[in-house]
């Protein structure tokens, strides 16, 4: 009979270590951020904030950086940058900047065109190419597709991670 509740209160015990485990993870650590292929720039360099208070794709610059979501975001002036730091939620682009469009399909789209953009109801949404971004915002019910699917996408993306960083670590 002790041998159940030992065996009763060490199994609480891990179960108990592994949901503080869990909820103590920040919410952010496995959102995806598209930083392309290679390096870890977001939106291949281009200022989020940029979109909303100039209404274009701007370059932004590694001397006004700043790290969010394990990506360098640039911003072209250290305002910009402040504004982001201070409510990036607001600036950043919708799926992590992967391309919209794809997203709506249920697919990923790395590959995106800075300068392919759209502004819907406040949130800033990139796509491969300017004829996605335009059919994207014609078509409302892309935005709707793409919310549905992005768990989806999130899950595949999380997971080839996880997949690539595990063939990547050291052999002991």
């Amino acid at each position: 009979m002790a041998y159940r509740r030992k065996t009763g209160f060490i199994a609480s015990m891990i179960v108990g270590a592994a949901i503080v485990f869990a909820l103590g993870q920040p919410a952010t650590a496995e959102e995806p951020v598209n930083t392309g292929y290679f390096g870890d720039v977001a939106i291949k360099g281009y200022d989020p904030v940029a979109y909303f208070t100039q209404n274009k794709a701007v370059e932004g610059s590694p001397q006004y950086s700043h790290r969010w979501l394990g990506a360098e975001w640039y911003f072209a002036s250290a305002e910009n940058r402040d504004l982001f730091v201070a409510d990036p939620g607001k600036y950043a682009p919708q799926y992590g900047g992967y391309c919209a469009d794809g997203v709506s399909f249920g697919t990923v789209t790395t590959n995106i065109d800075p300068k392919a953009w759209r502004i819907i109801e406040g949130k800033l949404y990139l796509s491969y190419d300017p004829g996605a971004a335009d059919g994207f915002e014609k078509k409302p019910t892309k935005v709707v597709d793409s919310q549905k699917h992005w768990s989806e996408v999130q899950n595949t993306l999380i997971s080839d991670k996880m997949h690539k960083d595990w063939q990547h670590m050291p052999a002991n």
